[in-house]
Order: C-alpha cells, then structure tokens, then sequence
C-alpha cells in the first residue's frame, strides 16, 4: 500500500513538472502549435527566408497593419467575420508564424488554428510592441 502511495505521489510530480515545463507548446501527432519569443520568431523567419512553406500573418486590423508590420506579412483581420472562413482557405500543412499588436489576438487565432486542424503554428508572444521593442526591423 506504501509502495503504491509512493508510485502515484511520483507520477503526479513527473505530470505536474511535464506540464510546467512546455507552456505554450500543444503537440498533437505531428502538429506543433507553440509560443515563441520575438528571438525565437526572428530565428524561424530568417531560417524560413525565400521558403513558400513558411508564410508570416499579422491579425491585426488593416489600419494597424498599414502603419507597420513585419515584412513578408499578410493581414489577416481577427475582427473580422470573415476570419474563420479566411483561415479555412490557407493550405493546413504549411507552417505559420502569426502575431497581433501584444499577443492577445494572435493567441485566440491560435486557438481557432488548432480546432481547424493546422499542422505548425507559431505565436510571437508580445506581439509587433515587443518585436519593436527589441529593435527589430518593421516595414510600412
């Protein structure tokens, strides 16, 4: 009984350390769905360069994105209703790195990419205001 006790103690700690330990990170199969860091996300898009499987999205409203954005990004509006249907036409199997303006709708269209079945999605945690904030470079 003793033993028992031990084993399930153990195995709730192993659980609970698993769990802390990838925040942000849903790997279902071979789907990937993970937050990033604007270094992280810098890395992925120079790795990704000249690569038509590798496509950027900012969710942001087309005002905010015509003020700046990350170059090679498309916009894709999280407001508006069109949204879902917009993101059920994108090609499931390529990867996508998304972000908004700090994080927030970036990580709702995550969500909604994960119950739409896409296999990579990257989120840049902080969005284009922390992107910016580490000095990286924005067109308009």
């Amino acid at each position: 009984m003793r033993k028992t006790k031990y084993i399930l103690a153990a195995t709730l700690v192993l659980f609970a350390l698993a769990v802390s330990v990838i925040p942000g990170c849903v790997q279902k199969d071979d789907r990937v769905l993970k937050r990033v860091s604007v270094d992280e996300a810098y890395k992925l898009i120079q790795e990704n360069r000249g690569n038509p499987d590798f496509i950027i999205i900012d969710v942001r409203t087309p005002q905010e994105y015509a003020q700046m954005h990350i170059e090679g990004a498309i916009n894709i509006d999280f407001y508006s209703p069109k949204f879902r249907d917009e993101l059920s036409g994108l090609d499931r199997s390529k990867t996508y790195l998304i972000y908004c303006r700090t994080g927030h709708r970036s990580g709702e269209a995550m969500n909604i990419m994960d119950e739409l079945g896409f296999e990579k999605v990257y989120e840049m945690e902080g969005g284009i205001m922390q992107w910016m904030a580490k000095g990286y470079p924005v067109v308009k």
